[in-house]
């Protein structure tokens, strides 16, 4: 018979990347008001919300960290509302937590706003890009993701914000809101009408990043994880553990006792044994010429291509590397390295398989930039178990448990080849 504890978990596991109602389209349940149809100025009307003049802070009853959330709005002329994120429920949400603009930027009365006051804007921090609302009272579709200390907004298929909170905390230190990476959701009335529909989101599971020094690159040979319980796949010296094959032979070679040396010129390279359930810490770095300058896509914190106001992906021009370390066999399940904006970590296969709900997607994106300066040595501690996966670099949790979709139930550890020179070290592995 399974623990609670266990069933507990399993449940939270299944719920993980899933989109849920926060608005039935009945009553105002999800927001401390379950059976309700009436509350603090809002009311629900033919399966829409629809604040009134005496309308305040409409806020969601559960704190939510990492997720994505979707709805659609309509806004009367002059209107002004908000939406509050990371709030804990006391305050000013401007400022307590933060606020996304909801507003009419046509009207004559706004026309002197300052460039954080439009709508889709991050009050008092982030301007928005401006031209993208449907006109006066027609729907709008909005989503909004936060994850870690990105927030993004994407109004009718063009994304008008993208903030990173890491770096307001630095240009507005006094802003006890966007220290915040957690709180509940509010609708920041301010007595005007606006409407609210296909209200939903979907939480994507985040974990604390790691203090324990064995999750930094050693830099040389690391002696400690044989001592956590972790069995040594390369011991420096010889491929003993690698499955044999002749293309490979002198360009995947071992190098100074401990270091496995790639030239870029061969294929991948795969262990003899296959794992099921496992962790395995690798610390990898670039070491040779890159593929050149290459346009790549720019990526939201939810797995999509960032778009200008044309609708278009934005790609940013980088210095191309490549390489995965592949799990249970399939490139499909391969876990990235290389040097895009989103960094290291993503699980390419399945990020950019749009047959996958967009939660999916969005948990297999690295939740932080976390990859060290290209020349730098870099630890991955990747843990599988069952159908999900965890990706930590440098201490930083990029992925958690985020699921794997068809994956496969056991296989080789692969280490790819992409064309670019590259180094391994300290791989080991612990099994269960």
């Amino acid at each position: 018979m399974r623990s609670l504890t266990a069933l507990l978990l399993a449940s939270a596991l299944t719920a993980q990347a899933d989109w849920v109602d926060l608005f039935n389209g009945k009553d105002f349940t999800n927001f401390g008001a379950a059976g309700k149809t009436e509350q603090h100025g809002y009311v629900v009307k033919d399966g829409i919300i629809v604040s009134t003049p005496k309308c305040r802070n409409l806020m969601t009853e559960k704190q939510y960290a990492d997720y994505i959330l979707e709805f659609e709005f309509q806004l009367t002329p002059g209107a002004n509302n908000g939406l509050g994120i990371h709030y804990p429920g006391q305050g000013d949400a401007a400022y307590t937590g933060m606020e996304l603009q909801i507003l009419d930027n046509t009207a004559d009365k706004y026309k002197k706003l300052k460039d954080y006051q439009f709508h889709g804007s991050l009050y008092t921090l982030e301007p928005a890009l401006r031209g993208h609302l449907a006109p006066v009272g027609e729907w709008n579709s909005q989503r909004v993701t936060a994850r870690g200390p990105r927030i993004t907004v994407e109004l009718n298929g063009v994304c008008i914000t993208d903030a990173n909170l890491d770096e307001l905390n630095k240009s507005h230190p006094k802003h006890a809101g966007a220290k915040r990476r957690k709180g509940h959701i509010c609708f920041a009335g301010h007595g005007d009408v606006i409407r609210v529909r296909k209200m939903r989101i979907a939480e994507i599971s985040f974990g604390e990043d790691k203090t324990e020094a064995w999750y930094q690159p050693a830099g040389k040979a690391d002696d400690t994880l044989a001592g956590l319980g972790f069995t040594q796949v390369f011991d420096g010296e010889t491929l003993a553990n690698f499955a044999k094959e002749e293309k490979n032979v002198g360009h995947w070679t071992a190098k100074e006792g401990w270091i496995l040396h790639y030239d870029g010129k061969s294929g991948d390279l795969w262990t003899e044994k296959e794992y099921k359930d496992f962790t395995t810490v690798i610390d990898w770095r670039w070491t040779g010429e890159n593929s050149g300058k290459r346009k790549q896509p720019v990526l939201l914190p939810n797995g999509l291509t960032k778009t200008d106001a044309n609708k278009k992906g934005i790609t940013a021009e980088i210095d191309e590397y490549d390489s995965g370390i592949i799990l249970r066999g399939a490139v499909r399940t391969q876990v990235n390295l290389w040097n895009w904006t989103i960094g290291s970590g993503e699980v390419y296969g399945i990020r950019t398989d749009r047959k996958q709900p967009l939660p999916i997607r969005a948990a297999l994106t690295p939740r932080v930039f976390a990859d060290n300066k290209v020349g730098d040595w870099n630890r991955y501690v990747i843990t599988v178990k069952g159908e999900r996966v965890t990706v930590v670099l440098n201490g930083k949790v990029v992925l958690h448990e985020a699921k794997l979709p068809a994956v496969k139930p056991t296989g080789k550890l692969g280490f790819q080849h992409h064309g670019n020179p590259l180094e391994f070290a300290n791989i080991f592995v612990k099994e269960g």
